[in-house]
């Protein structure tokens, strides 16, 4: 399977449909213009499979093989609104990369991201999916996201795209002073939890129910 794109980013119709998305999507509550801003530049489109194109600006999580899925977009701009509230996203990890979806939107808000896959064959594919956006301040890397990225550590900003039982400790410890991590935990039913670093102790709180695919250890 190919995530490639499917249509130019530019096309008239791909363009009417990101807008449509935009304004569902402030229809569904996402206040934050810098976040509608960036969900507005990126073409979806370019990161799902050619057969489903015509649905990449739905409301839906789609496949994007080996059984992983592209987020839903309400769910991606949510979780982003979440970490950007009265704040900067500054230096940023998102942990499970897919098809480079996220990280192109987080890189719009963020000074730098850095997106951690464990599927090698994946991050073949978002990197196809996103040189023609030549992104500079955007890194990939194929690691095991439960590790964090400490040689670039620390963040200001961590973002799961997976659901885990617990909080790898790594994460945590890889926040910076006031720094942000939102994470899916549970098994069946799995909500956000947002974990606020304040000098050495972690403010932690709850926000809406998901459902992710689960955060694995190791790379393939």
């Amino acid at each position: 399977m190919s995530c490639a794109a499917a249509a130019s980013p530019r096309t008239p119709n791909a363009a009417r449909a990101r807008a449509r998305m935009v304004a569902r999507l402030r229809n569904q509550l996402i206040r934050d213009e810098r976040v509608l801003a960036a969900m507005a530049a990126i073409p979806r489109h370019q990161f799902v499979e050619k057969g489903l194109a015509f649905n990449a600006y739905d409301d839906s999580a789609l496949p994007i093989g080996l059984q992983q899925t592209i987020s839903q977009p309400y769910v991606v701009a949510r979780m982003i609104e979440i970490l950007c509230k009265d704040r900067e996203l500054g230096r940023t990890l998102e942990i499970g990369a897919g098809c480079g979806y996220q990280a192109a939107v987080l890189s719009m808000l963020a000074s730098e991201v850095y997106a951690i896959e464990r599927l090698r064959v994946l991050l073949d594919r978002a990197r196809e999916n996103l040189r023609t956006l030549r992104l500079p301040n955007l890194r990939l890397k194929c690691g095991d996201g439960t590790q964090g990225l400490p040689e670039a550590a620390p963040f200001d900003t961590i973002i799961v795209a997976a659901g885990g039982l617990t909080v790898p400790p790594a994460l945590k410890e890889q926040l910076a002073p006031e720094g942000r991590l939102l994470i899916p935990v549970g098994n069946v039913d799995q909500r956000l939890m947002l974990i606020e670093r304040q000098g050495n102790s972690f403010r932690e709180s709850w926000h809406e129910a998901v459902r992710f695919v689960p955060l694995l250890t190791g790379t393939e």
